[in-house]
Formats: C-alpha cells, sequence, structure tokens
C-alpha cells in the first residue's frame, strides 16, 4: 500500500506507542485521525503533525456510539478510511487474590478486558465496515490494513496480569479469523505483540529501574523506542503480502514470572 494520502485512524493516538505510529504514518505521506479520551493531549499531537495531516474524536473505544461517532466524523473530514492502528488499551496489576487475600473485584477484571479486546474489536469492526467501501487501491484488490496491538503477556504473562493477558492473548487469537474473513473484502489483519517500550510511563520510573528492566531485555538490552514500534506498523501497512501474523518486537525478551 502506499500510504501517501491514506487515512489512519489511531486508537490511543495522543501519546506512546500511538503516538508514534501517527508521526510514522504522517512522514508516509497518510493523513491521520486520532481517537482519544485525553482531548489536550490529542490536541498537543495534533499540533506538532500540522492541521493539514492530522484531527482527533474524543472517543471511549468501549462504547458503540462513541467510535460510531468517531467514524463518522472521519468519514466526513477524509471521506474514507484505509488503516486502523488499534493502540488504546491499559495494564493495571491485577492480582487474583491481594495480600489481604481478596479476591479480584470482577468489574476491574472486566474493565481491563473491555478496553483492551472489546474496544480493539469495537473499532475494527466499525471501521472495517466502511473500508469496504473503499475502491480498491492496487491490482491485489486491496482495501485496507487493520493492525492490532496485544503485548508479550499474551504468551508471557507475569503474576498480577491474568486480565491484561487475557485480554492481549485474545487479540492476538482473532488475528488470524479476521484476516481469513476479511480476505474477501481485501483488508489485511496483523498485530503487533510489543515488549519493553519506553513509554510515557515507562520514562516516569526512576532511571535505576528503566535500567534494570533494560538489562532484562536479550538484545539490545535497553527498552524499545516507539519509532521501532512505528516502523513495523508502516511496513505491515506498507507490505501487502504482510497479513494474518501476530509479531513480536520485543528484543528477544521472554518475561519472567514476575
Amino acid at each position: 500500500m502506499d500510504l501517501l494520502n491514506k487515512i489512519a485512524i489511531i486508537t490511543g493516538g495522543a501519546s506512546g506507542l500511538g503516538q508514534a505510529a501517527a508521526q510514522a504514518l504522517v512522514d508516509k505521506g497518510a493523513k491521520v485521525m486520532i481517537f482519544d479520551l485525553n482531548e489536550a493531549a490529542a490536541q498537543t499531537t495534533v499540533d506538532s503533525l500540522g492541521a493539514n495531516n492530522a484531527s482527533y474524536a474524543k472517543v471511549n473505544v468501549t462504547d458503540e456510539s462513541s467510535v460510531a461517532a468517531g467514524i463518522a466524523a472521519t468519514i466526513a473530514q477524509y471521506g474514507s478510511i484505509h488503516i486502523v492502528a488499534n493502540c488504546a488499551g491499559i495494564g493495571p496489576p491485577a492480582k487474583v487474590i491481594n495480600r489481604e487475600g481478596e479476591p479480584l473485584p470482577l468489574d476491574k477484571f472486566k474493565h481491563i478486558v473491555d478496553i483492551n479486546l472489546f474496544g480493539t474489536f469495537n473499532v475494527l469492526r466499525l471501521a472495517a465496515a466502511e473500508m469496504v467501501k473503499n475502491t480498491p487501491f492496487n491490482a491485489d484488490g486491496g482495501r485496507g490494513v487493520i493492525i492490532n496491538v496485544a503485548s508479550v503477556a499474551a504468551f508471557d504473562g507475569q503474576i498480577g496480569q491474568p486480565a491484561y493477558a487475557a485480554s492481549k492473548a485474545a487479540v492476538a487469537g482473532m488475528t488470524l479469523p479476521i484476516a481469513r474473513e476479511l480476505a474477501f473484502h481485501g483488508i489485511r489483519v496483523n498485530t503487533i505483540a510489543p515488549g519493553l517500550f519506553m513509554t510515557p510511563l515507562a520514562a516516569s520510573l526512576p532511571e535505576n529501574v528503566v535500567t534494570a528492566l533494560g538489562q532484562s531485555v536479550e538484545f539490545p538490552k535497553r527498552l524499545g523506542d516507539p519509532a521501532e514500534f512505528a516502523n513495523l506498523l508502516v511496513c505491515m501497512a506498507e507490505n501487502d503480502y504482510f497479513n494474518g501474523e501476530v509479531v513480536r518486537l520485543d528484543g528477544a525478551i521472554r518475561m519472567k514470572a514476575k
């Protein structure tokens, strides 16, 4: 896919990995619509990308009407949707039983799954319904690409991550069946499973903690740069034979139990 003038929706695009993806896509000539609840951060990101290249909509990915409104705003402004990058997600610690012996509240488990799994599916299903209307842009009949974000926790879930690991494993698990279904419409589906990256949360940690985390990576011994995540996302968008794949991007780390 030639990214010039293609239209991308990026959930969680106001910060971290989503923001890096937005920058990389704009650098390739795409236009981006950021879906985020943090309006101030979203506006700052739009300002940095340029008003001609980006816009944002306040969207709660778990809410059907909110996502539908964001999709409608994207179509109204740009006319179509060619790329979806589902970067929105949360990962708070949530042990099954806490130190006091109390079980994890079911609502907390559901909240994490709602955002990471149902939010991802909510956006991709509504965006895909618009993508199928696109005129094919290449000889293969391509109409778009959806790139979801899982985590190495999908495979190496740690203590305190049952909800996070389950939600990300489900994102990885739905990649192939959705890719197979949407192949009929010329829409590709891939998933990135990042390891430890220098996100705003990581940047807020003490330097010695960041260094220790980096040392746990096989090579290179550091946290990932969000630009490296964005490079893979761009590759998935551009390479028309990249389909139905879940790719770890983690410096060969395999997470320990805790």
